[in-house]
């Protein structure tokens, strides 16, 4: 976009200056004097002098003192002082007595003669060569003791490295029992440890003996508290690495940096400091996140770091689900909110700019709404499959392409745990939300669409399963304030950390799996302030990207109407998320007393009414039932048609009575998704296509045919119905119409 500047045409113009300022090269009044210049500076200066003491009856002698007490003072006192070479000695020496000398001879032969000039000439020549020679020496003397400088300095390290690998070569043999050869010692440019790299023995031995002890070796060496040793396999089989901290790091607070330069999903986000105080950055492109921490430990402080991070990104649009009033994104989308006039900024605050964008792109506070986000997340990884198909072609990838233009989709589900174990028994909307999490993890990776998830706890227990942690190569497990449990051993299995200590809040264990992954390693997180979500996202403002218009289509309107008052008011109005009335599906059931069912063939009805009391067998057995109900009834049973007077021909019922029978013929609450299935249903034998679909759907609900395209693919892998024909004939028929096709 083109800056925009104020139109002053119709202004009076301020009056020009008559000086106008010249412009040239710049003169540097401080600098030295080089071989040139001092030349220039002596001859000049001697032939002044000698014309201002001829005209002025100067004594022809003073010059010859002057240049004497030069060469004394300036020439041998102040370069033994800067301990310059006898070259640099000599020629100020001789600078000063020269131009002094030809300053006295020119006073008494008189300086305004050819041989006055042409001897100051060859003045000047002789003391520039005399500089150059100096120069050049003392440049050479001058390297030559830095190198001595170096070298004492490599003298000395290597000294102090030879200590260290002495020492933890005995100290490993003596913890460890295993003899090894440290080839390599690196200090940490922070100061706050080393790392050593060691070949191992022969017969055998692997790095995991070393990293077996790393407890033993840290209190062998009597390491702060809070210093953990971490060991890993080295570039090669047969050599391990030891990182070893001096200082405990972790136990100090870091501030989240104020340096809010643009990121990309592709080169790393980065999410704390490791030990030696670098950054550690983690490469969620194709990776989904797992953080587990218990409460305490700096869980929430670490979401901020995560949606700093995503809001940096010029390739990034987040989501969140939290089911907490959407709590961890409010802070996100106030200044959008205060932009809109819908909240009044805090005191001090001004009012954000009208074009602020919410940091949060999408928040779901509620099941229902959290469905709508997932449908939506499904229904765009379809749509982006088609139609980026040729791009993926033209960059000869299976991955698409992310860019500003097709941003990655990051949604952070906080307390995701609490999501995935939460009972659905008779709960379609939580069931479906929990499916369509671990159907989002499972399939939308080559899409751009991945997942960071945080929880409490990593039990299956928890998760719901053991497919979360599989589908989440990155792993972060905060263990301050852990009171029962190991969350590093359910992330990294493998990997021996002694967590208790590190207990300071923020600080954990980081670890990615795979080609662009790290081993798990001790880490800290930043901390951050309350005002962290404001500042980033105002700075962020005009970088953070759009959703690309192919995936907003495909989302609909429950992509399109997100921010509705209807949806999000409560962001704004200090209420909870409203959640829309249960449909008839959705509704449950309240308990009713359990009916006699009815058995097969035909009930002759006419012979029990005749004969019923209290020996009556199914009578009694109904009257039991009813009184356990009454007393003890907390669960509800499907309700069983009563038996009807006269004869109940059940095997006519259940013939002409399917599974979908009850939905079809009731109406429904009008959902597209069951509008949809009923189509194909009405549809018969002949089938119908998307197309067809979407013009009946559309008017109605406003899905498109990226969206009916998703849902006739997933009804057909489940074999709810059947594709028939190819190409622009293909349509779909319901099962119970297919066998007659």
């Amino acid at each position: 976009m083109a800056d925009q500047s104020l139109n002053l045409t119709n202004t009076k113009k301020a009056p020009s200056s008559k000086h106008t300022t010249k412009t040239g090269i710049p003169l540097d009044w401080s600098a030295p004097h080089g071989p040139l210049t001092g030349a220039l500076s002596a001859t000049t200066g001697a032939g002044a002098t000698a014309l201002l003491g001829v005209a002025g009856g100067m004594p022809s002698g003073w010059p010859l003192v002057i240049g004497a007490a030069g060469a004394l003072g300036h020439g041998i006192g102040a370069s033994i002082r800067r301990k310059l070479t006898a070259h640099s000695v000599v020629a100020r020496s001789a600078s000063w007595l020269l131009a002094g000398g030809w300053t006295t001879w020119a006073m008494t032969t008189g300086p305004l003669s050819w041989a006055a000039a042409g001897t100051l000439t060859a003045l000047g020549v002789g003391i520039g060569a005399l500089a150059s020679n100096a120069a050049v020496h003392e440049e050479a003397a001058e390297q030559e003791r830095l190198s001595e400088e170096a070298r004492a300095l490599a003298r000395q390290m290597n000294a102090e490295r030879l200590n260290i690998a002495t020492e933890w070569e005995e100290r490993i043999k003596r913890v460890c029992g295993v003899t090894v050869r440290i080839f390599a010692v690196e200090m940490w440019e922070s100061g706050a440890g080393f790392s050593l790299a060691a070949e191992l023995p022969g017969g055998g031995a692997t790095w995991d003996q070393v990293r077996n002890h790393a407890r033993g070796l840290a209190a062998d060496a009597g390491l702060p508290l809070g210093c953990v040793i971490h060991v890993e396999e080295g570039d090669r089989q047969g050599r391990v690495v030891l990182d070893v901290p001096t200082q405990n790091v972790v136990a100090r607070d870091y501030p989240y940096p104020a340096d809010y330069s643009p990121l990309s999903i592709l080169t790393g986000i980065p999410w704390g400091l490791l030990p030696h105080a670098e950054q550690v950055r983690v490469f969620l492109r194709e990776a989904c996140a797992l953080i587990l921490g218990p409460p305490g430990s700096g869980k929430s402080t670490f979401v901020d770091v995560v949606l700093a991070g995503f809001n940096r990104c010029t390739d990034v649009v987040t989501f969140v689900i939290d089911f907490k009033a959407g709590a961890c994104a409010r802070p996100w989308t106030r200044p959008y909110l205060e932009a809109q006039g819908l909240l009044t900024p805090r005191a001090g605050q001004p009012v954000p700019p009208a074009d602020t964008r919410p940091g949060v792109d999408w928040v779901a506070s509620t099941p229902h709404e959290a469905r709508r986000m997932l449908r939506a997340l499904l229904a765009i990884n379809a749509a982006r499959q088609h139609a980026y198909q040729d791009l993926m072609d033209e960059e000869d990838t299976t991955l698409l392409p992310v860019s500003a233009k097709i941003p990655q989709i990051q949604v952070v589900v906080d307390e995701g745990a609490e999501l995935l174990s939460a009972p659905s028994f008779r709960d379609p909307v939580m069931k479906e939300v929990q499916e369509g999490v671990k159907k989002v993890m499972r399939t939308t990776r080559a899409m751009g669409i991945r997942l960071v998830l945080t929880a409490v706890d990593g039990n299956t227990s928890a998760l719901g399963n053991t497919e979360v942690r599989k589908f989440s190569p990155v792993g972060v497990a905060l263990t301050s304030g852990e009171s029962s449990g190991n969350n590093i051993a359910k992330l990294f299995a493998r990997v021996k950390v002694d967590s208790s200590q590190l207990n300071a809040k923020g600080s954990g264990v980081i670890g990615q799996a795979g080609a662009e992954g790290f081993a798990p390693t001790p880490f800290k997180g930043w901390k951050t302030a309350p005002s962290l979500a404001r500042e980033v996202v105002l700075a962020t403002n005009h970088r953070r990207p759009l959703l690309d218009e192919v995936s907003a289509r495909a989302a609909g309107e429950d992509y399109s109407q997100r921010w509705s008052p209807a949806r999000a008011g409560w962001l704004w109005n200090n209420t909870h998320a409203a959640e829309p009335p249960q449909t008839a599906v959705e509704q449950q059931p309240s308990p009713q007393p359990r009916q006699p069912r009815d058995r097969d063939g035909l009930n002759l009805s006419y012979r029990r009414r005749a004969g019923t009391g209290p020996d009556d067998a199914d009578a009694l057995a109904a009257r039991l039932m009813q009184e356990i109900d009454a007393t003890y009834g907390t669960t509800t049973e499907p309700d069983h048609p009563r038996t009807g007077d006269g004869l109940n021909l059940s095997y006519r019922h259940r013939q002409n009575t399917g599974p979908h029978d009850a939905d079809d013929a009731g109406g429904g609450p009008g959902d597209a998704r069951d509008a949809a299935l009923r189509l194909i249903l009405a549809a018969g034998k002949d089938g119908t296509g998307a197309s067809a679909m979407e013009r009946d759907l559309k008017p109605k609900f406003g899905t498109t045919r990226p969206t009916i395209h998703g849902w006739l693919q997933e009804w057909v892998k489940t074999g709810e119905i059947v594709r028939v024909g190819t190409g622009s004939k293909t349509r779909y028929v319901h099962r119970r119409h297919a066998q007659n096709t």
